[in-house]
């Protein structure tokens, strides 16, 4: 048998990592590429500007395939009650985001069982199983943000005027 080239050894070893390094590098661009989406997408909603919303639902829709954590369930659904939607079109999106473990979705099914809201009737079972499902949470336990700091920000993403 021959001799066999030196190179072929590293060839043999460094290929597969140099292809599991474009690989993570990939994977870690497509990361960014969501994140800058979901942000972007987040400022547009929190301007309260209807003139921003058809921009904000496309940018969600691009990041929906990557959502991992019902974020951008969550933002759908605030984007439909803040273009006063029927809550048939809200109520699911807001479902499936805290399913998904979506803090922000869980406080904000609470506050429209707690608190009536988009046409539904106060249910406090309802909403003590959401203030439970809360306490459930990585977030919850680690403190930050605890339930009624996620209440006010919910609060505050539903009142959000445009800037004059």
């Amino acid at each position: 048998m021959g001799m066999r080239h030196p190179f072929s050894c590293l060839a043999v070893i460094g290929l597969p990592l140099y292809l599991a390094g474009c690989a993570s590098h990939d994977a870690e661009e497509q990361h960014q590429l969501y994140r800058n989406d979901m942000l972007e997408a987040k400022l547009l909603i929190a301007s309260a500007d209807p003139g921003n919303y058809a921009r904000a639902n496309d940018l969600l829709a691009h990041a929906r395939a990557a959502d991992q954590r019902g974020e951008v369930a969550f933002y759908e659904a605030l984007l439909k009650i803040r273009q006063q939607a029927p809550a048939d079109q809200a109520l699911p999106l807001l479902e499936r985001a805290a399913k998904a473990g979506q803090p922000y979705a869980i406080a904000l099914l609470y506050r429209v069982y707690s608190q009536p809201m988009l046409g539904q009737d106060a249910d406090a079972l309802k909403a003590e199983e959401y203030r439970k499902a809360y306490a459930e949470l990585d977030v919850a336990k680690s403190g930050y943000p605890n339930f009624e700091r996620a209440g006010q920000i919910v609060e505050q993403l539903l009142s959000q005027q445009p800037a004059q």
